[in-house]
């Protein structure tokens, strides 16, 4: 194979953008995607083998979040330092192997800290990889790419929703814990596709690496920029919104179908296998339509319709009306971490992409941490999830309004590809 530069040439060619978005596409699915919507498909099972109660299930979830919240804050950080391909690669590893210790773990103790360890590994994972498709891709590419990357998440949902039943019905008793080696596998898998095929931007001539001592003033002067900056505030601000009242309508769906509307777990799986099929189909669209009219009102538009989405599944409606629902959730909530890195990518040069886009995934955090709480204490409170999935609307509005407002910064981003940190051989 010819090599350029020390690369096989297939790797400087500019259609090479194009592998680049399926590895990141790829990535998300293993880590992310599987991490929490397998994690759903398990959990039943695994909840009887390890003798857990609800509440304790639940804190599996929260723990898997807490690492997923710390890594994402210092993961732009570290992918403008040590470049994205290092970066997913070593979040990837830590994913499967958390996703391993899972399996193989006997209690709630073991268990709650594999799940903080797998957060930890998919919480740099994710910002890294969307922000990569601004090295890659120009502006009037920028929001499908965004899009198409963070959809892995979507294919996720897909996969594990079909594939963990039959896991678990071939292997019996111990067929949860194939279903975590199963993942941990896959998600190993994508880190050596990655390790072998990603690169963190279009070959130009090595940049010099500054000492260790200017670089760590850089990376001071980069966290003080995003904090002064009222762009990355306003942007925080949505995706607190969104995380919260997103998580109020993924974290109560299963329940809010079998518990208050009476439908089988089968036709509540169905229900989310065509929210996932529905990110994959079209929520790439909304990162084209943000290409167009930019990316605060192409939030604002994704979060009316989630509003409305929410709204079907407050006021008990047939079942038509919840595969409306859940289409309408689907195609859209899935592309909205891909725009919100593409707002970042518009507004700030390369290593601030990365920074500011681990500071608003501190945001989401937040709102992710706080509206299952809300939401639970509305059930507590109304013996019905319906004033849940109002409240979730109501946010979701809330949000609209906060994105709409969002300044367009798709003009202060230079046309041509951007460097991100010098190219590995």
């Amino acid at each position: 194979m010819k090599r350029r530069h020390g690369l096989p040439s297939f790797m400087t060619h500019p259609g090479y953008r194009w592998v680049i978005l399926a590895i990141g596409f790829l990535g998300i699915f293993g880590a992310a995607g599987l991490s929490r919507f397998g994690y759903s498909a398990v959990l039943p099972d695994m909840q009887a083998a390890l003798g857990l109660s609800g509440a304790a299930s639940g804190s599996l979830a929260s723990w898997n979040l807490a690492g997923y919240t710390v890594m994402a804050l210092v993961g732009g950080f570290l992918a403008g330092r040590f470049g994205p391909r290092k970066v997913v690669t070593t979040g990837m590893v830590v994913t499967a192997a958390g996703m391993l210790l899972t399996g193989l773990s006997g209690g709630l103790a073991a268990a709650s800290a594999a799940r903080f360890l797998t957060g930890l590994g998919n919480g740099v994972v994710m910002a890294p990889s969307v922000i990569l498709m601004s090295a890659w891709f120009e502006t009037r590419q920028l929001g499908l790419a965004s899009a198409i990357a963070s959809s892995g998440t979507g294919l996720g949902l897909v996969v594990a929703g079909p594939v963990v039943p039959r896991i678990i019905e071939s292997a019996g008793g111990t067929g949860w814990r194939v279903a975590w080696y199963f993942f941990a596998a896959v998600a190993l898998l994508m880190a050596i596709m990655t390790a072998a095929l990603e690169r963190d931007r279009p070959y130009q001539a090595p940049v010099e690496n500054p000492p260790p001592r200017q670089e760590r003033k850089t990376i001071r002067a980069d966290l003080m920029s995003v904090l002064r900056s009222g762009y990355a505030w306003h942007l925080g601000s949505v995706y607190f919104l969104y995380g919260f009242a997103y998580l109020i309508y993924y974290t109560f769906f299963q329940k809010r179908l079998t518990a208050d509307l009476g439908l089988s777990s089968e036709t509540a799986g169905n229900l989310f296998l065509i929210a996932g099929a529905a990110s994959l189909v079209f929520g790439v669209l909304w990162g084209a339509v943000s290409d167009h009219i930019g990316r605060g009102r192409t939030l604002a538009a994704v979060f009316v319709a989630d509003a409305a989405a929410a709204c079907l599944f407050a006021f008990r409606p047939g079942l038509a009306g919840l595969v409306v629902s859940v289409v309408i959730f689907g195609s859209g909530v899935f592309s909205v971490p891909g725009l919100m890195g593409a707002a970042c990518g518009d507004r700030f040069d390369a290593k601030l992409t990365y920074a500011a886009f681990g500071f608003v995934t501190f945001f989401i955090g937040a709102g992710q941490a706080l509206g299952p709480y809300v939401g639970g204490m509305l059930e507590d409170s109304f013996g019905s999830l319906g004033p849940s999935y109002l409240v979730s609307a109501g946010v979701f509005i809330l949000g609209a309004i906060a994105a709409f407002l969002l300044p367009d910064a798709r003009l202060a981003r230079s046309l041509p590809a951007r460097d991100v940190t010098p190219q590995e051989p």
